[in-house]
């Protein structure tokens, strides 16, 4: 299977509701870290943490 972003060797592939999704292994990572970032954007706020 083919990278989804970069037509590259996918090294990780997922299926979710019969669609396959391939991605290599930077572009693996650079999700994940999209994820996480959006993950402690949404946790931040939902504690509401102010500092002094």
């Amino acid at each position: 299977m083919r990278c989804h972003y970069c037509d590259g060797d996918a090294d990780v592939v997922t299926e979710s509701g019969g669609i396959r999704v391939g991605l290599c292994d930077v572009h693996f990572r650079e999700r994940i870290d999209e994820l996480a970032d959006e993950e402690f954007a949404e946790l931040k706020e939902r504690l509401d943490v102010e500092r002094d």
